[in-house]
């Protein structure tokens, strides 16, 4: 009898959890569609005065002066311009963290927007635009707002909400520390520890309305590589005299590509490697003694990464080497794999649908683009996704990308990422606070 009450009791719970989700839902659908006019104002604001990794300083206090406002305790200066935001509610729950990256990208905007960029830099001594041609400016409005519902229906809520506004998501300046990994160094998912982290992301190429998501790998870990091929300068009309770096180099770069194509397991998991600069020499007639080659390396897969990383190392090496050439090789992990927790992609997929639909909610492939999502998904168990906001008169098959002076999204869409932020939380919260049997 005892069994049968406790599970009578535990049903019962269950649907007025239920239930109450189902209230508390409609309120925050009413209220995402009422804010969705002041979202585009500060996308369009941030957009306008984009801000370079570990430089967010204007973006960062216009965070921190809207989470103040709601009465969201702060800090500020996390990893170096980072704002951390914690939203208590005063009842038992998970503690759960959203997060939004800040910066903006060394790119000259090339559009006829009112809002577009204007803002000038000089960036690894160059001259050069900054623009958000990333979608990072809507990832600011978009928490923004999730943090301004969340506090205005606090009552509703359990647990505790950590909103991590984070700077150098594309990498810290040269010298610098920066990111995710240090945010997560100086202890941002701590006090009080963080259950869950859930992030998204703006895709201009992916069509207007959907959501898009994969468990387990879903973006590539992003490491890059120097190799620096030292031969034996003489002169261009006599190249037996030397040994030619820049012969050697374009050997060993036709060498990297066959680490992909002739011996990695590619039906296991998508591997990439690139060469994306080459610098040797200072005259058309003097071969150089040095010529240094930097690229990058995509991986989704942690064993795939060790082996690939020897495999750069024995093939720059050895072809060096049979040139009577040297080679040396050094390579930095950048960012992990971006890993969603199976377990909780499977429970925040029904949340996900709530907010764009059943049919427009869909698993995907591994991408081989990077995130550094990934430090924060190392630490705790997390869920990141992606959110269509294709232009809807673009060809698909024309759309510009990411990282690209002709990056533009539909601003419609971040109504759908707004909603499907406040739906994991909110769910999150209530799927994990049924009380224990």
């Amino acid at each position: 009898m005892r069994k049968l009450l406790c599970v009578g009791l535990s049903l019962i719970t269950g649907g007025l959890h239920a239930q109450m989700n189902a209230k508390v839902q409609a309120k925050l659908d009413q209220q995402a569609n009422a804010i969705e006019v002041r979202v585009i104002e500060w996308r369009r604001y941030f957009h306008e005065h984009p801000e370079l990794s570990n430089r967010e300083v204007n973006t960062a206090a216009k965070v921190a002066e809207h989470l103040k406002s709601l009465g969201i305790e702060i800090q500020t200066g996390v990893a170096k311009t980072g704002v951390v935001g914690l939203l208590k509610t005063g009842k038992p729950g998970p503690v759960i963290a959203l997060r939004a990256d800040m910066d903006a990208l060394p790119v000259t905007e090339r559009n006829s927007l009112p809002f577009a960029s204007k803002v000038k830099t000089v960036f690894n001594d160059q001259e050069t635009g900054v623009m958000h041609a990333c979608g990072h400016d809507t990832h600011v409005a978009i928490l923004m707002a999730v943090a301004e519902i969340l506090a205005k229906n606090k009552a509703d809520l359990k647990g505790t909400v950590k909103f991590i506004f984070q700077p150098a998501e594309e990498g810290p300046p040269k010298g610098e520390e920066g990111g995710a990994g240090l945010m997560v160094k100086e202890g941002v998912l701590d006090n009080p520890k963080v259950d869950v982290i859930f992030g998204m992301h703006i895709q201009s190429i992916s069509k207007l309305g959907t959501i898009s998501y994969k468990p387990a790998g879903m973006m590539a870990a992003s490491d890059w590589f120097t190799i620096k091929v030292k031969g034996r300068q003489s002169h261009g009309a006599a190249p037996w005299m030397g040994i030619d770096p820049i012969v050697v180099s374009a050997q060993i770069i036709t060498g990297l590509q066959t680490i992909v194509s002739r011996q990695t397991e590619l039906t296991k998991e998508a591997a990439v490697i690139t060469v994306g600069r080459i610098q040797g020499g200072v005259r058309e007639n003097i071969i150089p003694e040095e010529v240094t080659m930097a690229g990058t390396i995509r991986t989704l897969d942690m064993d795939m990464q060790k082996i690939i990383h020897e495999k750069i190392k024995l093939t720059a090496t050895k072809i060096a080497e049979s040139a009577g050439a040297t080679a040396e090789v050094t390579i930095e992990n950048k960012t992990p794999v971006t890993y969603n927790d199976v377990n909780v992609t499977e429970k925040m997929v029904p949340s996900l649908q709530k907010a764009a639909g059943k049919d427009n909610v869909m698993q995907i492939n591994a991408v081989t683009g990077s995130e550094d999502f990934g430090f924060f998904e190392q630490a705790v168990p997390g869920l990141f996704f992606f959110v269509g906001a294709m232009p809807k008169d673009q060809d698909p098959s024309k759309v510009p990308a990411h990282h690209t002076p002709d990056f533009m999204i539909d601003e419609s869409g971040m109504l759908i990422g707004l909603k499907a932020m406040l739906n994991v939380t909110v769910d999150y919260m209530y799927l994990n606070n049924v009380p224990k049997k």
